[in-house]
């Protein structure tokens, strides 16, 4: 028989919420050795994530997008948009300042393969496993995975 999401997961995952502050955060991600955390609005709905990824940019800031000038005029030659959205990041003071928006997610039901294509297809390191009314009920990562794999 093969493995559910629900047999591989970390059950009860440490939530925070938007209002988190980062030091908070980055606190709880060290001591607990983890690489993120689900982050849940006031009614328990997920919001967001925060990653490892996420918060690099407090370290390392932001480059400016790079640019010419023809006749008085700037070119951009990459999305100022973007520029925006990661200066914010390496500014953030909160979770909900530098979270990554509408994460990938699954239900325990699904089949463990098709999860690791998610992760694979999208590029993500965890995926956030909500129940049938959209409330975070665990977490499955790329190490669950493996040593589900490993078990076998």
């Amino acid at each position: 028989m093969s493995k559910t999401v629900a047999d591989v997961m970390s059950h009860n995952p440490i939530l925070v919420s938007p209002q988190t502050l980062l030091k908070e955060a980055i606190q709880i991600l060290a001591e607990k050795r983890i690489s993120g955390l689900p982050v849940i609005d006031d009614a328990g709905k997920l919001v967001g994530i925060i990653s490892e990824t996420d918060l690099m940019w407090q370290e390392t800031g932001v480059t400016p997008p790079a640019y010419i000038m023809i006749l008085d005029s700037v070119i951009y030659l990459q999305n100022p948009g973007t520029y925006e959205r990661d200066l914010h990041k390496a500014l953030g003071q909160t979770v909900g300042e530098v979270m990554s928006k509408n994460p990938v997610t699954i239900s325990p039901d699904k089949p463990l393969r098709e999860a690791a294509k998610l992760i694979q297809d999208h590029k993500v390191q965890r995926l956030p496993v909500l129940d049938n009314v959209g409330k975070v009920i665990g977490i499955l990562t790329r190490g669950d995975i493996i040593r589900a794999m490993a078990a076998e």
